[in-house]
């Protein structure tokens, strides 16, 4: 009886490493259809290296990668979580406004990168290398350069 316990957790354990975290390559109609919207809206004139979808036990996850290196993320529903722009700054839609404000006041000579967001913060990178976070209420909690 032992071994056939032991064996059902042996099977299981390696099921569960099977199915986690696995990388596939899919079409950018594969993405949520939020996804394709933003890629749509925003990413117009971008053309699509690579787009795959991210699956760990409990999550899933999408990310687009561009040819000139830019780079989206979206969660399972395919809100982004994650803009990144290595050439131009990111839309200036896709950043909250009261971001956009903060940081024409503060650095009027730079441009925003990066950002990323979850539930409680969001996070942006600066093109004179300041990475700067927010809390849900846009407020700023930290300041790194």
């Amino acid at each position: 009886m032992k071994k056939l316990v032991f064996l059902l957790v042996c099977l299981f354990t390696l099921s569960v490493v099977a199915v986690a975290d696995s990388n596939k390559p899919i079409q950018v109609g594969q993405l949520p259809t939020p996804a394709q919207t933003f890629i749509t809206t925003y990413f117009k004139n971008h053309k699509v290296a690579l787009a795959k979808m991210e699956t760990d036990l409990f999550y899933k996850s999408y990310e687009v990668i561009f040819t000139n290196g830019d780079k989206v993320e979206f969660d399972r529903s395919g809100e982004w979580t994650e803009v990144k722009c290595t050439q131009e700054a990111v839309p200036d839609a896709v950043v909250p406004a009261a971001i956009r404000d903060y940081v024409t006041n503060a650095y009027p000579d730079a441009r925003i990168l990066k950002i990323e967001r979850d539930r409680k913060e969001y996070e942006i990178k600066l093109s004179n290398r300041w990475e700067v976070k927010f809390n849900s209420k846009m407020q700023v909690i930290d300041l790194d350069d």
